[in-house]
């Protein structure tokens, strides 16, 4: 079957904005892999990044982390993003690479490291003022690895006295967005542990502060997709940062663990408003590459989101509803599981040839030999990865 003129369309509002240090070195613990090509410098990453959205028609934007991506004139850098046909989207903080954060940096006690991450936190602001970004996007490494350790309160306290003086320098049409993390790098508590710290510093903030989802980012058997009707019901989830877990922060490829679990989030989605046109959520990823190449496998986790947002899309909401109303558990949970199970392969194969891309972007990135060009001509220099 081909796609109804409904799901067509819906799915040509997509977009998934790439992270540039998904296009670095990466690894476990233990090392850090290199690869032939990998970019040494923002603007390789942003042209690799480029690839994706050429062959998939989903990622018109690319985040960048700074400092990682600093550069001495942003204006350049956005001129070559706008000449690759990508532009510069969110632009990340970090807070959590420097010596003096080992405590801490928004929550520390001590005035001059705190004083230190705001301003971090303002030239951010500035960078975006230059690249024409929307979205400042804050995860802290902030927490206690012992009880004891440090008042938690007082963190709080000193952590949302912060976030205010960094909202209060945002723009009109500029956002703050808080993200959350269970654990790593602190054990015994996380400062912004989960969605509801999150949600209750960014709703004392104001309208134009809101919440980044992490799929990774939660304890084992978390209902995931209960937390996105909340946060699109509060009018609150600002972005998602798509990846895949087994255990515990993976940075897995979308979908690869639990493909219905990223179709049950995508299902609240749209039921909850936060797709494409209908609201302001943003869709990016974040993961790391560990043994697979770097382009290949964004391609393949664009395709996964794109794949899972078509099947939701083809439930039957009139019918569910009716099945609800009535209480037919079965039923209802049957409309739920035929639109999950249908192959949308083919008619997505179709969708993207009507619309001049390849029908299927992997084999026609592995066919371009763009690999093989950028480990030719990327020779010297350092490779992109952690901390750069």
């Amino acid at each position: 079957m081909a796609f109804s003129s409904h799901v067509a369309s819906r799915l040509e509002e997509q977009a998934i904005e790439l992270p540039s240090w998904a296009f670095g070195n990466s690894g476990t613990r233990f090392r850090v892999f290199g690869t032939p090509g990998t970019p040494r410098d923002p603007f390789e990453k942003i042209s690799d990044a480029a690839q994706v959205h050429k062959f998939t028609g989903l990622s018109p934007s690319v985040a960048l982390h700074i400092p990682w991506d600093k550069v001495d004139d942003y204006a350049v850098l956005r001129k070559h993003a706008e000449d690759e046909g990508v532009a510069l989207g969110t632009i990340n903080s970090n807070t959590f690479q420097d010596e003096d954060y080992k405590l801490g940096s928004l929550a520390h006690r001590d005035d001059r490291i705190r004083r230190k991450a705001i301003d971090h936190h303002l030239e951010c602001i500035d960078i975006m003022d230059a690249t024409g970004s929307r979205d400042l996007k804050i995860w802290l490494a902030d927490g206690t690895n012992y009880a004891g350790q440090d008042d938690m309160r007082g963190r709080q306290d000193r952590m949302a006295e912060a976030l205010q003086e960094i909202y209060d320098r945002i723009g009109e049409h500029q956002r703050l967005v808080l993200e959350y993390k269970i654990f790593e790098p602190a054990f015994y508590h996380m400062d912004v542990p989960d969605w509801g710290t999150s949600y209750a510093q960014v709703a004392a903030l104001g309208d134009r502060a809101t919440v980044c989802l992490d799929t990774g980012h939660h304890a084992p058997s978390t209902n995931i997709e209960f937390i996105v009707m909340q946060l699109l019901r509060l009018g609150k989830l600002g972005s998602f940062d798509f990846n895949s877990r087994n255990y515990a922060d993976d940075d897995l490829i979308v979908g690869a663990a639990d493909p219905f679990q990223l179709f049950r989030i995508l299902v609240e989605v749209l039921r909850g408003g936060g797709y494409g046109t209908d609201g302001d959520t943003a869709f990016m990823l974040d993961q790391c590459h560990n043994i697979e190449d770097k382009i290949p496998g964004q391609i393949r986790s664009v395709l996964n989101v794109q794949e899972m947002t078509a099947r939701a899309l083809l439930v039957d909401r009139e019918a569910l509803t009716a099945a609800q109303v009535e209480g037919d558990v079965l039923k209802a949970n049957g409309i739920l599981m035929d639109a999950f199970y249908t192959d949308v392969r083919p008619d997505l194969a179709a969708w993207r040839e009507e619309r001049g891309l390849p029908a299927d972007p992997m084999k026609a990135f592995a066919d371009s030999g763009y690999l093989a060009q950028i480990a030719a001509d990327r020779v010297g220099g350092v490779q992109a990865g952690w901390g750069a």
